[in-house]
C-alpha cells in the first residue's frame, strides 16, 4: 500500500493567523516545553530568609530562560539590515494574459496576500531610518501557485553589472574595516574610491545623490523590480520585463538638513510613520505595472536591456498599469514576521522566468545561499516565509529548525509507490523556458554594456532646478567627509563626464581642482518620469501628512479648534504642541492637554504648522524653542499656517514681516507657502482645495498637498533664515 505522504494543511490553503498566539491574559506562564512556572522571578539556590546561597543548576526553568534569551539574536543582514514590514493584498484589475500565464497576473478575480519589507541598504540594525542611503522594498506575494518574490529598492538602477563585484560594492560602502566608521553612511573614502575605480557606477550614483534617497516616508517612494525577469504566455512567447510600484501619495523627500536632524531626534521615523498610518486605517497603496519587451526587439536600444545599471526609457517602452498593492495588516510580532522574514530572487512562479541579466544571475545564488546562513535550511518553512498554497517537498528533509512533519516511507523519486510524483506542464508544473543560446565560454558581457554615462546624463538633466540643487549639495557633503585628496579630486573629474557645472559646484566646495573642460559631451537629452516632482497625487491630498499646531496659555479657541477639526476631516495627524503638557488653558477657559511640549517635539518630524491666535502669543515670543519652531519650519520649506495676533509674530520669526505676510485687516496672503490672514472662523473652513483656493485653510491644506514650497531656496530665503 502507497503510503501518505501528506501532512495536515495539504489540500488547503494555510491560514495566515494559524501560528499566532494571542496573549489573552488568562493563560498561565508555561516553559517552551509546556510546564507551567509558579516562580519566574528567582533563580532555585541553597540559603534561607537570612543567608543567600550558591544558585543551582539543576534549576531547568532558569536554564531555560536565560539560555533561550542567549541565544535570541540571529545573524544580521548583511545589507538590509535595517527595516520594517506590514502585510497587505494585491488586487489585478487588468488581465496581463497577452503576456503571461501567471495566475496573480492574469485572474481579475484574485486577491493575492503579501508581506512587504522596506529597508536601508548600508546600516546595521541600529543605524537610523533617515540616512543618505537606497532603500529596499522586497514583495512577497503568496500566490496559488507558491510564492512569488519580487526584491527590488526605491532605485531602478543598480551600482553594478555583474554579481561577482558585489561582495566589493557592499565591502566599500560599509563602515571602513581598520575602525568600523562610518555607521549608515556612503560619506567616506572607500565608497567614493569604489565609484571612481568602477565608471558603471556612475548612473546609480546620481540617483544615490539625488532626493530619492531621503524620502519623507515609505509610503511615498516608488518601488522598482530593477532585474529584468521574462514573461511567457499561452503561447510560449516570450516578452523581457521590469515592474514597478507608484505610490498614490506621490513620491515626496526630506530636505537633507531635516533628514540628519531626524537620525538623532527619532531614528525610528520611517518604521513609526508606516505603522501609524496603517493603524489609523489609512492604507498605502500603489499601483502596480509592467514596462514589457518581446523578445525580438532586445537589440532595438543603443543600450543593452539586461544591464541592471540602465533604465527602460517609457518613451520608448511605455509602463502598463494592471493592479494595486494595498498594505493593510501590521505586524504582531517583529521577529517572527518582519526579521524572519527572507526574500529570494529565484522565487517566481509559473508563466513568469528570469532573463541572462548577469546581476539577477548572481542574485539568484546569492539571496538563496545567504538566507540559509541567516535562517538554516529550512527558513521556507517559517510562518511568514511558507505558502498560502498546499505544498510538498518529498526530497527536501531534515537540517536544523525542521518545523514540517512529512508521514510515509519514501524520500526519494522516482519511488516504487509513485508517491507524490512532478507535475506536467498542463497540470501547473514549472517549466524554464526553452531558450536557445549559443557561444564562447569566457568572463565578458556585450559591448552595450561598457558605456556607463549617457544615461547618467539624461537623468540629471531631466531633474527640476531644486533637485540639481540638492544634487550639488549631495556631491559636496559626501565628498567633503572623504579626507583623501585622491578621492575627491579625481570624483570631480567624473563628474565632469556628466555635467562639467556640477563638477565645478562641487570641486569648489571640497577642494578639488576646478575641472575646466567636459570629459563628455551633454546633448542635453531629457526624458519622462525621471523626476519626482512628476509624480504628485492624482487629487491633492493631506492625508496622513502630520500638521503642528502650536499653542500656549491664552490661545484662541475658536481659531484652533476649528483649523484642527477642518485639518482632520481631510484625514491629516494634527498634534498639539503646547507650552506644557499638563494642559494648557485658552483665554476663553477652555483646557487642552496637548500631545507634546515644545521641547518634546521638533518641527522636524513634522510637514506643517499652524499658529493659531490669541493672547498667546506673548507667551510665544518669549520662548526661544517656539520660535525656532516657525524659523526651522521655513528653513525646511514647509507650509506655515497662522491667523490673527499670530500673523506679525510668524513674520518676524521668517523676517519677512513687512512683504509676506498679511497686513492688519487682510483675509488672506500666500507668499512662498507662508499662509496668513485675518478674520473669525469662517476663514478656516475648508471647502474647495486647489491652486485657486480662496480661504486662508484652503490656501494652506493646498501648500501642504504640495509637500515643499520649493521657491524659498531657489531664492535663498530659506538659506538666510536657517543662517
Amino acid at each position: 500500500m502507497a503510503p501518505t505522504n501528506a501532512s495536515v494543511e495539504d489540500g488547503k490553503f494555510r491560514d495566515m493567523e494559524k501560528d499566532t498566539i494571542e496573549l489573552n491574559g488568562k493563560q498561565h506562564m508555561t516553559t517552551d516545553y509546556g510546564i507551567k512556572i509558579s516562580d519566574p522571578d528567582h533563580w532555585l539556590r541553597v540559603g534561607n530568609n537570612s543567608n543567600t546561597g550558591p544558585s543551582l543548576l539543576e534549576d531547568q526553568i532558569a536554564r531555560e530562560k536565560i539560555m533561550r534569551f542567549d541565544h535570541e539574536r540571529i545573524p544580521e543582514r548583511v545589507v538590509h539590515a535595517r527595516g520594517t514590514g506590514a502585510f497587505g493584498t494585491f488586487k489585478l484589475f487588468e488581465s496581463a494574459s497577452d503576456v503571461t500565464t501567471a495566475g496573480v497576473l492574469t485572474d481579475t478575480s484574485r486577491t493575492t496576500p503579501l508581506f512587504l519589507r522596506f529597508s536601508t541598504v548600508q546600516g546595521s540594525k541600529g543605524s537610523a531610518d533617515t540616512v543618505r542611503d537606497v532603500r529596499g522594498f522586497a514583495v512577497k506575494m503568496y500566490t496559488e501557485e507558491g510564492n512569488w518574490d519580487i526584491v527590488g529598492n526605491n532605485i531602478p538602477v543598480f551600482f553594478i553589472q555583474d554579481a561577482i563585484k558585489f561582495p566589493d560594492i557592499i565591502h566599500s560602502v560599509k563602515p571602513e574595516p581598520h575602525n568600523e566608521v562610518p555607521q549608515g553612511q556612503s560619506a567616506h573614502n572607500n565608497f567614493w574610491d569604489f565609484v571612481y575605480m568602477h565608471s558603471e557606477t556612475t548612473h546609480m550614483n546620481y540617483w544615490q545623490m539625488s532626493d530619492r534617497a531621503i524620502p519623507r516616508s515609505y509610503r511615498m517612494m516608488q518601488g522598482f523590480g530593477v532585474n529584468t525577469y521574462s514573461l511567457i504566455n499561452s503561447e510560449g512567447k516570450r516578452h523581457f520585463v521590469k515592474f514597478h510600484f507608484k505610490p498614490e501619495l506621490g513620491v515626496h523627500s526630506l530636505v537633507w538638513d531635516e533628514a540628519l536632524k531626524i537620525c538623532g531626534q527619532d531614528p525610528d521615523f520611517h518604521r513609526k510613520d508606516l505603522i501609524s498610518a496603517i493603524e489609523a486605517g489609512q492604507f498605502p497603496r500603489w499601483k502596480f505595472g509592467l514596462q514589457v519587451l518581446p523578445e525580438e526587439k532586445k537589440d532595438d536600444f543603443d543600450f543593452d536591456p539586461l544591464d541592471a545599471t540602465k533604465v527602460w526609457p517609457e518613451e520608448l517602452i511605455p509602463i502598463r498599469y494592471i493592479g494595486e498593492m494595498e498594505l493593510n495588516r501590521n505586524v504582531d510580532e517583529f521577529f517572527p514576521q518582519t526579521e524572519q522574514a527572507a526574500f529570494c530572487t529565484s522565487h517566481i512562479v509559473p508563466g513568469i522566468d528570469f532573463s541572462d541579466d548577469p546581476l539577477l544571475q548572481g542574485r539568484n545564488f546569492s539571496y538563496f545561499d545567504t538566507q540559509i546562513s541567516r535562517l538554516g535550511p529550512n527558513w521556507e518553512e517559517l510562518p511568514v516565509n511558507r505558502p498560502v498554497c498546499p505544498y510538498m517537498n518529498l526530497v527536501n528533509r531534515d537540517g536544523a529548525m525542521k518545523h514540517r512533519i512529512t508521514k510515509g516511507t519514501v524520500n526519494y523519486w522516482p519511488n516504487r509507490f509513485e508517491a507524490n510524483p512532478p507535475a506536467k506542464p498542463e497540470q501547473g508544473g514549472f517549466t524554464s523556458y526553452p531558450e536557445r543560446t549559443q557561444g564562447i565560454k569566457a568572463r565578458l558581457l556585450s559591448d552595450k554594456f561598457a558605456e556607463h554615462y549617457n544615461q547618467a546624463q539624461v537623468f540629471y538633466n531631466s531633474l527640476s532646478q531644486i533637485e540639481k540643487m540638492h544634487m550639488a549639495k549631495a556631491f559636496s557633503f559626501e565628498l567633503d567627509h572623504c579626507d583623501d585628496p585622491v578621492v575627491y579630486k579625481r570624483m570631480a573629474e567624473r563628474i565632469a563626464t556628466v555635467s562639467l557645472e556640477l563638477a565645478q559646484t562641487v570641486a569648489t566646495n571640497v577642494g578639488a581642482d576646478t575641472p575646466t573642460k567636459a570629459l563628455k559631451a551633454n546633448k542635453g537629452e531629457t526624458a519622462k518620469g525621471l523626476s519626482q516632482l512628476e509624480y504628485m497625487p492624482e487629487k491633492p491630498t493631506i492625508a496622513t501628512r502630520r500638521i503642528a499646531i502650536l499653542i500656549a496659555d491664552g490661545f484662541d479657541y475658536a481659531s484652533y479648534n476649528t483649523m484642527k477639526e477642518a485639518l482632520t476631516a481631510q484625514n491629516a495627524f494634527v498634534f498639539t504642541i503646547g507650552a506644557q503638557r499638563q494642559g494648557v488653558k485658552s483665554e476663553t477657559g477652555e483646557k487642552v492637554v496637548p500631545d507634546h511640549f515644545f521641547s518634546g517635539m521638533r518641527s522636524t518630524l513634522f510637514d506643517a504648522v499652524f499658529v493659531p491666535g490669541g493672547k498667546h502669543i506673548e507667551s510665544l515670543a518669549k520662548n526661544g524653542v517656539a520660535k525656532f519652531w516657525i524659523t526651522e519650519s521655513f528653513a525646511h520649506l514647509k507650509p506655515i499656517a497662522g491667523i490673527n495676533e499670530a500673523v506679525p509674530f510668524i513674520g518676524r520669526q521668517i523676517g519677512l514681516d513687512e512683504v509676506h505676510v498679511a497686513a492688519s485687516g487682510t483675509t488672506v496672503t500666500e507668499s512662498y507657502g507662508v499662509v496668513t490672514g485675518h478674520g473669525n472662523g469662517s476663514a478656516l473652513k475648508v471647502s474647495n482645495v486647489g491652486p485657486d483656493s480662496k480661504g486662508l485653510a484652503e490656501q494652506f491644506v493646498w501648500h501642504v498637498s504640495r509637500h515643499r514650497n520649493w521657491q524659498r531656496e531657489l531664492d535663498g530665503l530659506s538659506d538666510l533664515v536657517a543662517a
